[in-house]
């Protein structure tokens, strides 16, 4: 998920005026010469070379780092942060240290408004051109007016994941649902999963929209009697949740839970990476009858950021085609790169979970924010749910 000034000055005519010698009448006083505008100044980046990029784990492919800074010199430095909550609170308390951050859509627009941002210099990041206009239309609308501040890093969708192998032995004679968010949060069916272990992300702002989703509320209610209701369903299950997980690939694919709410790339992720490991075990994110929600990550640049220009230099550089399509091949999100299409691999492109036909698409939940109000009503709900009380 992309996150300038130029100084200018004019120089001024000296007018010098001839004066005759003491015996002779005074010579006729030179016309002033017309002040002479001082050329534009060229665009120079006198920053340091450096960049503080703070992202998602698992989030960008091998070596393009490195090819960044072999291309322009520049240092990057280069952390990551489990939770959308984790990175808000940073950004609340100001003074970061980064220069792009990396927030999901739900948080950025309570952050632009907050002023945390600077708006990107459009006229430094030309590949913003090969940006899928459908998506930056929908981040317009919903988040950021006018696309000012933010650039899609990827876009996903929250659902459920199954290790399929141990989800199958663990229900028995009980037939998988019509409807995947039945796995986790129907007690007819948790009460049997419970024992291959379930996992739900450590995340309130992710939790609570979809157990909203599936009784029938709006997933992105401000209401905290929604809130309420949605934790009421979710006590009947608390005791067979296993694992409230900031480690999502790694519990799936090192067997601690075999049906999750996660995010469509990292179960992907997790699926290849039992197959690298040779397991029998067969790995997938599934398409809820319901409907899944979707999510973009953007990149923004602090508001105070220290680098601002290598900030742009970064995005531009990410949005090449072959950049983006790279960030999809090896990390199982789609990219709202349109250019990058025609060089995603064919089995990552025909991946019905990483890039959803049109039918599903217009089922899925389409982001949106919550107020200060209501996400701090919302982390008191889940945090009493996490605790059982």
């Amino acid at each position: 998920m992309m996150k300038k000034y130029l100084w200018s000055f004019a120089l001024s005519a000296l007018v010098l005026a001839a004066c005759g010698k003491k015996e002779e009448p005074p010579a006729p006083v030179a016309a002033p010469a017309p002040a002479v505008s001082a050329p534009a100044p060229v665009a120079v980046n006198t920053e340091e070379k450096m960049l503080n990029i703070y992202n998602w784990p698992d989030y960008v492919p091998e070596g393009m780092i490195a090819a960044f800074e072999k291309e322009t010199g520049i240092k990057v430095n280069y952390d990551t942060f489990e939770t959308n909550e984790a990175l808000h609170a940073k950004l609340v308390a100001g003074n970061t240290g980064y220069d792009i951050v990396v927030p999901g859509s739900v948080f950025a627009k309570p952050q632009i408004e907050g002023g945390m941002f600077q708006p990107l210099d459009k006229a430094k990041v030309k590949n913003l051109a090969n940006l899928d206009a459908p998506i930056m239309a929908t981040l317009a609308k919903n988040t950021d007016p006018d696309n000012k501040y933010l650039v899609p890093w990827a876009w996903g969708f929250t659902t459920v994941g199954i290790n399929k192998t141990k989800v199958t032995k663990a229900l028995g004679k009980l037939p998988m649902p019509e409807n995947a968010w039945d796995l986790v949060f129907k007690p007819e069916y948790t009460s049997k999963l419970k024992s291959c272990g379930i996992a739900y992300l450590d995340s309130p702002t992710e939790i609570i929209p979809v157990a909203l989703h599936y009784i029938g509320k709006d997933a992105y209610s401000n209401d905290p009697a929604d809130y309420k209701a949605a934790t009421d369903m979710l006590a009947k299950v608390r005791k067979d949740v296993r694992i409230f997980s900031s480690t999502m690939i790694d519990d799936i694919a090192g067997g601690k839970a075999c049906v999750a709410i996660g995010w469509s790339g990292d179960i992907n992720i997790a699926a290849g990476r039992a197959k690298e490991n040779k397991s029998k075990d067969e790995i997938e994110a599934l398409l809820p009858s319901t409907g899944a929600l979707i999510f973009f990550d953007t990149m923004a640049i602090t508001k105070d950021a220290a680098h601002p220009n290598n900030a742009q230099a970064f995005i531009d550089f990410y949005l090449r085609p072959e950049n983006a399509a790279r960030m999809a091949n090896e990390m199982n999100y789609p990219t709202a790169n349109k250019a990058a299409i025609a060089q995603i691999k064919p089995e990552i492109a025909g991946n019905k979970t990483i890039f959803v036909e049109g039918d599903y698409f217009a089922k899925m939940i389409a982001p949106s924010s919550f107020t200060n109000e209501a996400r701090e009503a919302m982390a008191t709900a889940y945090n009493s749910f996490k605790k059982g009380k």
